[in-house]
């Protein structure tokens, strides 16, 4: 339920979170990413050997993992920041990192709605809704299943015109 309005913010923060699942699926991700540039990182140290200078083959090993450590903060902080609510005229959603983005689609304007299971996706029982406009498209990522086909459901219904219902 959206919190209620006054006269002077007619767009109030998005209050409905990511499931933690969200979380997990994310820092999974991020540690597949990075451990297949670690292996390619051991293959070239291991490879090249004695030929890289020695800062060279330090720098394959340290980052690697400087990177993982800053990928896994910068998951846990886009998990953190995540909102979005759907209302009756438009869909609201807050994300990001280090640079918070909210955009707000109005109902109207939505072509088609659908939902997206990756590989992952199914094995931490998460759904991705996917709001497509003609200006192109936004996500709702890693909602519960059920949560997912909930809210798209919603959102196809609102954007209905009045001669389609």
């Amino acid at each position: 339920m959206s919190p209620p309005r006054d006269a002077t913010d007619t767009h109030p923060e998005p209050s409905r979170r990511l499931p933690p699942q969200a979380r997990t699926l994310w820092r999974v991700r991020v540690a597949v990413r990075w451990a297949g540039v670690m292996i390619g990182a051991a293959i070239a140290a291991t490879t090249l050997g004695d030929e890289l200078p020695g800062l060279v083959a330090t720098l394959l090993w340290v980052a690697p993992v400087a990177g993982l450590a800053v990928d896994l903060a910068a998951s846990e902080l886009r998990w953190r920041r995540w909102r979005f609510e759907v209302r009756e005229e438009e869909i609201d959603l807050r994300r990001g990192a280090f640079t918070v983005t909210r955009t707000l689609v109005p109902t109207a304007r939505v072509q088609h709605v659908d939902t997206h299971r990756g590989v992952l996706d199914r094995a931490f029982a998460v759904s991705t809704v996917v709001v497509h406009t003609a200006a192109g498209a936004i996500s709702i990522p890693a909602l519960l299943a059920t949560d997912a086909d909930a809210v798209r459901d919603r959102i196809a219904t609102l954007s209905r015109s009045p001669d389609e219902l």
